[in-house]
């Protein structure tokens, strides 16, 4: 048997020429769409952060200066007290505390009832052990409890905070 020779098909032509050209084609197409779209965010990123001048923002303009109201304190006396312990150590602790209102009629309403504070005051203090006031975390509940203490025994009135002045601890 002869060997006949192969004939090319019309599809295998296809293979072997180069279509490089609708490749690069589309290539650009997408490359421009894309570097469009970044132009496009970035100049309404820019939009929105005010980097383009013109007028300043009306957010400034809209809201009124603050004013700061000024503070009074009320000096309660000094409270000496022993700490709950679990064992025979006696602890001692000396706190100097400073009340902050905002109001002249709270100041009036506070010294009447000094003996109702400070009792208050004293029989919370009596029950704190020397880990309830450890780390800054702990003075801050301590003070978030003589703030609401203070306020059930002087309300109506409203106290804004309580100012350690003087904390010992023995």
């Amino acid at each position: 048997m002869a060997k006949q020779p192969e004939k090319k098909s019309a599809d295998a032509g296809d293979d072997e020429t180069p279509s490089s050209g609708g490749n690069k084609k589309k290539l650009m197409i997408f490359g421009g769409a894309g570097l469009a779209v970044l132009l496009i965010a970035g100049g309404a990123g820019a939009y929105f952060l005010g980097v383009f001048g013109g007028k300043p923002k009306e957010a400034d303009a809209t809201h009124p200066a603050v004013t700061v109201k000024p503070a009074l304190f009320v000096d309660l006396p000094e409270i000496v007290v022993n700490l709950s312990s679990v064992d025979q150590r006696a602890s001692y602790l000396k706190l100097k505390i400073a009340l902050e209102v905002s109001q002249k009629e709270t100041v009036d309403k506070i010294q009447p009832v000094m003996p109702r504070v400070l009792d208050a005051f004293q029989v919370y203090l009596r029950e704190l052990r020397t880990t309830d006031l450890d780390g800054s975390a702990g003075l801050f509940r301590v003070k978030e409890e003589l703030q609401r203490r203070v306020n059930i025994a002087i309300y109506p009135a409203h106290v804004d905070q309580v100012l350690f002045r003087e904390i010992l601890l023995q």
